[in-house]
């Protein structure tokens, strides 16, 4: 496969490794990823548009100054990628029964994102703008919140998620139970 265009619109890679390889600054407009290997890809500066990831193998990708516009990621494995660096600029993407471990989204704005039914181990999500975003049935186990917008963002269906009150917006912010109860678990309160 030539990968040395600048720009690739409506491809579809399918089944394909590219571990390791060099993609800086491409454009991909409309294009699918579908059960391939992209670990340790380096697309720093390249912009995603209309792209879809399907079953597909991001672990530790370097996504420095990317930009993510109508992109999905479906049952796709995001490991050790640090999201902090992306261009924000009119980002938009759904996760969908994606496994996101290991990640930082760390001193970004990525508000309305989607997260749905997805396992998100141990990731960081520190200054970050989630506002009006969607955790619905995911498992977000040892992963942690900390001064974020977390307002209006849907937790339904959501458990281990260690969220303390004090530190974060949490205003119709929306929770289930029993799993709401973890909230006061920070403020040292005993639930009997």
């Amino acid at each position: 496969m030539d990968l040395t265009l600048k720009t690739y619109d409506e491809e579809v890679f399918q089944n394909i490794s590219l571990q390791k390889k060099n993609l800086c600054n491409k454009e991909f407009l409309n294009c699918v990823f579908k059960k391939c290997d992209l670990r340790e890809c380096n697309f720093a500066g390249s912009i995603f548009i209309g792209c879809v990831f399907d079953s597909t193998n991001l672990t530790n990708m370097n996504v420095d100054k990317c930009s993510f516009r109508d992109v999905s990621f479906k049952g796709c494995k995001l490991i050790g990628i640090i999201f902090s660096t992306i261009n924000t600029f009119l980002n938009s993407w759904i996760f969908t029964n994606c496994k996101l471990d290991f990640c930082v989204f760390r001193d970004i704005k990525i508000e309305n994102s989607q997260f749905k039914g997805c396992v998100i181990k141990e990731t960081e999500f520190i200054d970050t703008d989630l506002r009006g975003s969607d955790f619905s049935n995911s498992d977000l186990y040892s992963s942690r919140f900390q001064h974020c917008d977390l307002r209006k963002v849907n937790f339904v269906g959501a458990k281990n998620y260690c969220i303390n009150p004090t530190e974060n917006r949490l205003k119709k912010a929306k929770f289930s139970q029993p799993e709401v109860l973890s909230l006061i678990e920070s403020l040292g309160v005993v639930v009997e």
